[in-house]
């Protein structure tokens, strides 16, 4: 394999210390930063320190569970009634998950200029709670609802209140979360679940989010491809990219001659194609880098 050199030196703004010359590969990740101008891609890994679980764990094997699929969604009532019933308990966990220090650290570095932009395949909102605004949510956000009749929009938690008053006698039976929202749930509470119609026109609310079988819009694929393009490198944080919705700009990054660098617990699909690689904690792993690269960078 072909490595692209990682730019810059320590006189880019990195003073390296004992705690960073321990890592070879956390060394070409904070040499990457100093040089400013990084896109970030994060993904699911990045949220476990927040309570809402990866989809595959350290081990990188998946865990045993059937995802709701845009297909089943669109074309079933009791489809819909699934979700909304899973997704009702799940959401409370979703909505109480607070920004953890990996997630805050993203944002000093795109505050101090070392980070250009950030594209995160996660659903939770949490890029935006920890201040990185204008994050590109690839796959949507949970926190958002949009009528497929009608297009209108609206806040989930709006919804939340409207099938909590539907469905005054359904009980949290504690079940855990997964990762995409939902929790699992027996049948005869699934059957019995109230699901809510468009406020407007009656028609039916999907959450804002791209489900497995659906493909990303493309003006949002095409954003982030014009983020990677205007950045001088590419940083995935906490994805084994596993599926070609991120893969695919570590790929177009390599082959565009832009260094990647990849933080993940565990190895990832990507591997082949990073000039630096870190099997290590998000948060402590980010903090520490934030912490060595905090003053601003200076502009080009």
């Amino acid at each position: 394999m072909r490595m692209h050199p990682v730019p810059g030196t320590p006189a880019d703004g990195l003073r390296e210390s004992d705690e960073l010359r321990e890592s070879d590969g956390l060394r070409k990740v904070g040499r990457l930063l100093a040089g400013g101008g990084v896109a970030v891609l994060s993904g699911a890994g990045l949220s476990t320190e927040s309570g809402i679980p990866d989809y595959r764990g350290a081990t990188g094997r998946a865990r045993p569970r059937t995802p709701m699929t845009y297909q089943e969604f669109t074309a079933s009532e009791d489809g819909r009634r699934r979700y909304w019933a899973r997704s009702h308990v799940g959401w409370r966990t979703i909505a109480g998950a607070l920004p953890n220090a990996g997630h805050r650290a993203v944002e000093e570095l795109r505050r101090s200029g070392h980070v250009a932009g950030v594209i995160t395949q996660n659903v939770d909102g949490l890029h935006r709670a920890a201040g990185t605004v204008d994050a590109v949510e690839l796959h949507g956000a949970l926190d958002r609802v949009v009528c497929l009749d009608c297009g209108r929009t609206s806040t989930r938690r709006e919804l939340d209140g409207r099938l909590t008053e539907l469905n005054r006698d359904f009980r949290d039976t504690g079940s855990r979360i997964n990762p995409d929202g939902d929790v699992d749930l027996p049948d005869e509470l699934v059957h019995a679940f109230r699901v809510a119609p468009c406020a407007v026109c009656g028609g039916v609310l999907k959450p804002d989010v791209v489900f497995f079988g659906e493909s990303v819009p493309k003006p949002r694929v095409q954003q982030c491809y014009d983020l990677v393009d205007a950045a001088r490198a590419l940083l995935v944080l906490g994805s084994s990219l596993t599926v070609m919705s991120g893969l695919r700009f570590v790929r177009h990054a390599a082959r565009t001659g832009k260094p990647v660098a990849i933080v993940n617990q565990g190895a990832t699909r990507g591997d082949e194609f990073a000039a630096a690689t870190v099997a290590a904690p998000l948060g402590e792993t980010l903090g520490r880098l934030a912490a060595h690269l905090g003053h601003p960078h200076p502009a080009s």
